[in-house]
């Protein structure tokens, strides 16, 4: 069914077209390993690891297309997430070596847990002692690598053609919040908890997937690059050694089939409250091995998606953002306090309660906040009328990214996970009445994560209106 409605939604694609609509596509693609050195922190939990070795490498890989005139980059990397500090640093030496507007480039981490912290996160990222002074060597000489992935990208540019399909993965991703027999709603409960009554919102299980050949090409050996879109936590192989998980995992998997010269990159969606855990599996599902078992599914999902590839029209690129003051939660001098009391006696303590942790740090970055919003921005990139890329500044909620998905006017709408920056949680109004993990954890107030949604609309439905406008004869 996702294929025959995006075949229809295509079909405009079919039609004669303007001149600005016709402009060809060119695509250039790079890859920098940016694998730390040993003994950094690894990011992702609320006790420090020190990197012990490497299952496989940290990526920086970057696209750049070129339609009409226009070029727009997208970078992903293999971390936790990307701060805005280096994402200022990184689009402005882009501009200054390529040309490319700085509104043009999204940055974004696949939220890999099995990479290493950087540096300005808060509390909590700032409190750890030798290791951190790597972190913030490693975070300093970032912006540069982006910059040198983005340049040799765009000297790579080269005739394109493109064509997209969506489907379905199922019984992969999972919303890990659940409503249990008590009445509360519990985040990841275990495996197999007879006291789970049913999930508490939705799972997304849509992939959308770009593939970029060359033109006239038949065949995966032709092929240049391949965007997939999926929204799951990138939390699957565990331990203390540098992993893309399973985004890597997945390159290697197409890599297999289209060649080592072929370019994935994994866009996750929201997935603020997704993972890859099947509560009523029995399995661990916490291991290197784990990442292959996913990017094999998936993998083939992909694969299999390339018999309804319709083919896309290439432009016109455009990009547009806005800055949205999110309001932050509150916090009295009371908590603060008492947060501070309770991390002097826990902070390095494992066996300390984990949600008093969690309250604390919180409490204390709030405190710091002092009540002001936090200033993020919302950038949309669009190509023709099809495609539309929109940057989620956090872990956003997947209600959120399907409420964006619906109400977008182009076919094909990406939300981004973890883009430019990062604010933490923002899950959706209803999320915090219900409490748990990730709403006791965000800085932002309740209704941010809706202020996210129609500013994006907005911005999507104005790009929408400027590409029909410029393909009108």
């Amino acid at each position: 069914m996702a294929s025959a409605l995006l075949a229809a939604s295509l079909a405009w694609a079919q039609a004669p077209a303007g001149a600005v609509a016709n402009a060809p596509l060119s695509l250039g693609c790079a890859v920098t390993d940016i694998t730390p050195p040993l003994g950094i922190s690894l990011a992702g939990y609320y006790h420090e690891r020190g990197a012990e070795g490497t299952w496989d490498p940290l990526l920086c890989k970057a696209v750049v297309l070129q339609s009409g005139g226009e070029r727009v980059a997208l970078v992903s990397l293999d971390l936790i997430w990307v701060t805005r500090p280096v994402t200022d640093a990184a689009r402005a030496e882009i501009e200054k070596t390529t040309g490319i507007k700085a509104g043009h480039i999204m940055i974004y981490g696949t939220h890999a847990h099995t990479g290493p912290e950087l540096a300005h996160q808060g509390l909590r990222h700032a409190t750890q002692g030798e290791p951190q002074s790597k972190v913030k060597e490693y975070t300093a000489r970032l912006p540069g690598w982006i910059a040198e992935t983005v340049r040799r990208a765009d000297t790579a540019r080269q005739p394109a053609q493109l064509s997209a399909a969506k489907t379905r993965c199922e019984g992969l991703t999972y919303n890990r919040r659940f409503f249990m027999r008590d009445g509360t709603v519990a985040w990841n409960p275990g495996k197999l908890n007879p006291n789970i009554m049913m999930p508490a919102g939705p799972a997304d299980s849509e992939v959308g997937v770009l593939l970029f050949e060359a033109p006239r090409a038949r065949g995966p050996a032709q092929t240049l690059a391949t965007l997939v879109h999926f929204a799951m936590h990138t939390d699957t192989t565990g331990g203390s050694k540098f992993s893309a998980d399973w985004p890597g995992a997945l390159s290697r998997v197409l890599g297999g089939y289209h060649g080592t010269n072929h370019l994935t990159l994994v866009m996750n969606g929201a997935c603020g409250n997704l993972n890859h855990i099947d509560v009523n599996w029995s399995w661990p599902q916490t291991s290197p091995a784990e990442q292959h078992r996913i990017a094999i599914i998936l993998g083939a999902a992909v694969l299999q998606s390339y018999k309804q590839l319709q083919p896309v029209e290439g432009g016109p690129l455009q990009a547009a953002s806005a800055w949205v003051d999110l309001p932050a939660a509150t916090v009295t001098p009371a908590e603060a306090a008492e947060a501070r009391q309770f991390l002097a006696q826990a902070k390095d303590d494992r066996s300390a309660n984990f949600m008093k942790k969690v309250r604390a740090y919180r409490a204390l970055d709030l405190a710091a906040q002092d009540g002001r919003p936090y200033r993020v921005e919302v950038q949309v990139i669009t190509l023709g009328r099809d495609i539309a890329w929109v940057s989620l500044p956090g872990e956003v909620f997947t209600e959120l990214g399907l409420a964006m998905k619906k109400r977008s006017p182009f076919p094909l709408t990406f939300p981004v996970y973890l883009a430019n920056e990062t604010v933490g949680y923002i899950p959706d109004r209803r999320s915090y009445a219900e409490g748990a993990y990730e709403p006791e954890s965000a800085r932002v107030a309740p209704g941010a994560g809706e202020q996210l949604v129609e500013t994006a609309v907005a911005l999507l439905n104005r790009l929408h209106q400027g590409a029909v406008e410029k393909k009108a004869p």
